[in-house]
């Protein structure tokens, strides 16, 4: 074994660490060599989002000393930051082990002199950072991997507007999560009575506020009987969407009974992501046999949200979520607007690899459309740069996630699930479907279609192999994709746009992120970008056309997909 490994083996058998940890270390040095480098070949990092990672034992697995070490940083960070009270709020979803690891996440910062709000059992991320704000708090931390496999497990750390951390607080607390380098630099008891359990309270303001968002009660109450089938998918948001749609007014909710008891083994599912038409299948099975109006599924944590229709065949599917985003901003422009509440600097804000549909649909009704990064917090960032001067109504991103009014920071598919379920009923009052509206919007404003690859690379050299990929695209981009000319080079990393024509360049005025973009010729745009929290690496591709007619769709669609297709042929992803 590496000399390296070895010492940090040598580190955890000879420290403060329990002995079923030191007797599991030492069956692996018997019977799994591989397994035990793996489990300590590196620290498991504290990203810019916080931990995720397999659940286990060593440096790099999601343990009790991992997340006591990465409290013991974050809470020293919060003290340098802050000199009145602190507060800190904390919430875990269903996962294996999120229960034990948001207590000792308490017990640490409570042990650090910081006041703690721990929720009473799991809660959904969004009302962690509707909580932080609620209670001022300066920080947060939701247990959660999200919607990763059951191995996993995740410590998402939180700042005072309740999103998660931006420069400089990301890296600062990273740095001091670094200093963190034994176990016997934790305070790991101690301050219990600085810890208080909130619940049902909190519960009650956040509905209050979730159906605050609603455009048309009168319209949800017209089709009270909207038939909804919805699944937590053994996860977190079986605690708060039921009751959220019940405050809509939709009295026709059916929950899938096989999926609705949280279970951290998603005993269902391979992998609990309602993006996965397999992991949807039993809601898909229950919607078609009940003839549903809507089916609705969330992931552990409930902050992304899965939707299923009836097309215009009458077979059912699932939405993309560029189609899911592209109705919700549309739906909060175009009626807001029709129920005379649209203000002039009503803003929408969206990620770089979301459809530009969107773009088109803002730029069409004035409404002002921002491109951030990937990830809420930077459509947090920028509400919290354009506060006072810009109305935010709604962010989301390609990932089936939305953020929908002013009182959140993160996405939340709590309120998504109302706002669509009202969205449905908003079109079945006119004697239509989402489909239909979807196809409607489509002729309207331009058919763009997308598509998203991902590639694992796992294991020791998986990160290296994913960064020469990168290089590559970088240092030697295609001139041409599907026969189109590559008209523009836009380089997230460097902060630099390039007109391949004719070699202009210009400014990206965006934090610096490791993303490239290709635009061709025809409005078609490829982009590839690590994932920050999985050993992956994404091209998303977006394609469009004209439609003239309803008509037109399955033919043109067909086209689209082809040449998608066709794209990643090319591109050797396939």
């Amino acid at each position: 074994m590496d000399h390296a490994i070895q010492e940090k083996v040598n580190k955890w058998l000879e420290g403060n660490y329990d002995e079923e940890t030191k007797a599991s270390i030492k069956k692996m040095q018997i019977e799994n060599e591989d397994e035990l480098a793996d489990a300590f070949y590196r620290n498991l990092e504290f990203g810019t989002g916080g931990l995720r990672g397999i659940m286990g034992i060593g440096t790099n697995r999601m343990n009790k000393y991992t997340v006591g070490m990465a409290t013991q940083g974050y809470a020293n960070y919060l003290k340098k930051c802050f000199r009145d009270e602190i507060r800190v709020a904390i919430a875990h979803d269903c996962r294996n082990n999120s229960r034990v690891f948001a207590e000792i996440t308490a017990n640490v910062f409570a042990a650090n002199g910081i006041k703690v709000f721990l929720f009473e059992s799991l809660r959904p991320t969004p009302e962690l950072s509707f909580t932080i704000r609620k209670l001022k708090c300066k920080g947060g931390v939701v247990c959660t991997a999200s919607h990763n496999p059951k191995e996993y497990n995740g410590y998402k750390a939180y700042w005072d507007d309740g999103a998660q951390m931006t420069p400089p607080h990301d890296k600062n607390v990273i740095i001091e999560v670094e200093k963190i380098s034994s176990v016997d630099e934790v305070k790991w008891s101690g301050g219990e009575a600085d810890i208080t359990i909130i619940g049902k309270e909190m519960d009650a303001v956040y509905l209050d506020m979730v159906k605050g968002l609603s455009v048309y009660p009168e319209v949800c109450k017209a089709q009270h009987d909207l038939k909804i089938v919805y699944t937590p998918i053994h996860g977190s948001g079986i605690m708060l969407v039921p009751d959220a749609l019940k405050a809509y007014g939709f009295s026709n909710v059916h929950i899938v009974k096989e999926q609705s008891v949280p279970d951290g083994n998603f005993p269902t599912v391979n992998y609990p992501n309602p993006e996965e038409t397999e992991t949807m299948s039993i809601g898909l099975k229950q919607a078609k046999d009940q003839d549903a109006d809507i089916l609705l599924g969330t992931d552990p944590d409930a902050d992304r949200v899965g939707v299923g229709v009836k097309n215009n065949k009458g077979e059912w599917i699932l939405l993309n979520g560029n189609q899911t985003a592209l109705l919700a901003f549309n739906y909060m422009i175009e009626a807001r607007k029709a129920k005379g509440i649209a203000q002039p600097n009503d803003m929408v804000i969206k990620t770089i690899v979301t459809t530009d549909m969107i773009d088109v649909i803002a730029q069409k009704n004035s409404v002002a459309c921002y491109n951030v990064l990937t990830g809420f917090k930077w459509i947090a960032s920028l509400i919290k740069e354009k506060e006072g001067k810009e109305n935010y109504i709604v962010g989301g991103e390609e990932s089936f996630g939305l953020m929908i009014g002013n009182d959140i920071r993160d996405k939340d598919a709590v309120s998504a699930v109302a706002i669509l379920c009202e969205m449905a009923a908003y079109e079945k009052n006119k004697g239509r479907s989402l489909f239909d509206k979807l196809i409607d919007l489509y002729v309207q404003y331009g058919f763009y279609k997308e598509n998203l690859v991902s590639i694992t690379k796992k294991g020791m050299n998986g990160a290296a192999e994913i960064s020469a990929m990168m290089e590559d695209y970088r240092n030697n981009p295609p001139k041409t994709i599907d026969g189109i000319p590559v008209v523009a080079l836009l380089d997230y990393e460097l902060k630099i746009g390039k007109n391949l024509v004719d070699g202009t360049p210009w400014t990206i005025e965006l934090p610096k992120s490791n993303v490239l973009q290709f635009e061709l010729e025809d409005g078609s745009k490829i982009s590839a970008r690590p994932s920050g929290t999985e050993p992956k690496i994404k091209f998303y591709f977006s394609v469009n056309t004209k439609l003239i007619n309803a008509d037109e769709f399955d033919a043109k669609e067909k086209m689209l997909d082809e040449k998608i297709e066709r794209i990643i042929i090319e591109m050797k992803l396939k």
